[in-house]
């Protein structure tokens, strides 16, 4: 309680509402900052780069750890109040801004970054996409996002979770679920509750894709009417590559018969293959 009272009062006194737009919700429990900071492994070596830092309960920690910190956050008081506050400390820096829309590999110049953050639930995917091709620099994300998207994102085939987003991200990444966070965590307290993420991103996909962008108009349009059978499901995209659709499935040894909930990620790729021109 003492922290969500400091919390609020750091609010108060910076005249900072929570925005519902940019899905404020800030972290007022240390202890799960710690074990973010933990599990992310940051050391005197850690060049980190925060998502959203808000009011900067893992910020501090942090800056306490890593050799080089970037923080990049979109509410212009939050980020002044940052800048004030990590004036003295010349390994911080502050950057206001969107991270959807910002150049971060002409802001973030160092060859390899672990990212860190509380990610708005609105965007937390999209974030995630925009890391995934920034994995050749950025190695490791440590993320809290809404619980449903992590649960999603390490589902496994079979299951109601799975889908067209476990599978894009699998192509590229060894996706862990750390822990689960309550919604007291935060100040003001979101309806869901939350869950830490673990991203080790490959720089090469880990299954041969084949042409990376048919992959994923294969995954997609595999899921596009989820109870239908593959056979159905991907007719028309058969169709518009020319490609004859049973010989295909034959090739992928995929049955025609199967939905695209029960096929892993070598499945999809075998597929995939089998389905470019």
């Amino acid at each position: 309680m003492g922290a969500r009272r400091e919390a609020r009062e750091a609010l108060a006194v910076a005249g900072i509402r929570p925005r519902k737009r940019w899905g404020q919700h800030f972290l007022c429990d240390a202890a799960v900052a710690h074990r973010i900071v933990e599990t992310a492994q940051i050391g005197p070596r850690t060049v980190a780069l925060e998502i959203g830092p808000g009011l900067g309960a893992l910020t501090d920690e942090l800056a306490g750890r890593a050799g080089r910190l970037y923080l990049v956050e979109i509410d212009p008081a939050l980020a002044a109040r940052l800048t004030a506050r990590y004036a003295e400390n010349p390994r911080v820096r502050v950057i206001e801004g969107d991270v959807l829309a910002l150049a971060l590999e002409t802001l973030v110049t160092e060859p390899r970054v672990t990212v860190i953050g509380n990610l708005p639930y609105n965007v937390a995917i999209p974030i995630l996409f925009g890391l995934c091709e920034q994995r050749a620099r950025m190695p490791q994300a440590v993320v809290m996002v809404q619980r449903e998207v992590a649960e999603r994102l390490v589902s496994r085939p079979g299951t109601r979770d799975y889908g067209v987003t476990t599978v894009l991200f699998r192509a590229f990444a060894d996706i862990r679920l750390a822990f689960r966070v309550s919604r007291r965590s935060f100040l003001p307290p979101p309806r869901v509750e939350s869950a830490v993420l673990d991203v080790r991103w490959s720089v090469a996909p880990r299954v041969d894709l084949g042409d990376e962008e048919g992959f994923r108009e294969v995954v997609r349009a595999s899921f596009g009417q989820r109870r239908k059978l593959l056979r159905n499901a991907l007719a028309a995209l058969a169709r518009g590559r020319g490609v004859d659709l049973e010989s295909a499935f034959a090739r992928a040894e995929v049955a025609p018969s199967a939905r695209a909930e029960t096929l892993d990620l070598d499945a999809f790729a075998r597929l995939a293959r089998a389905l470019t021109p």
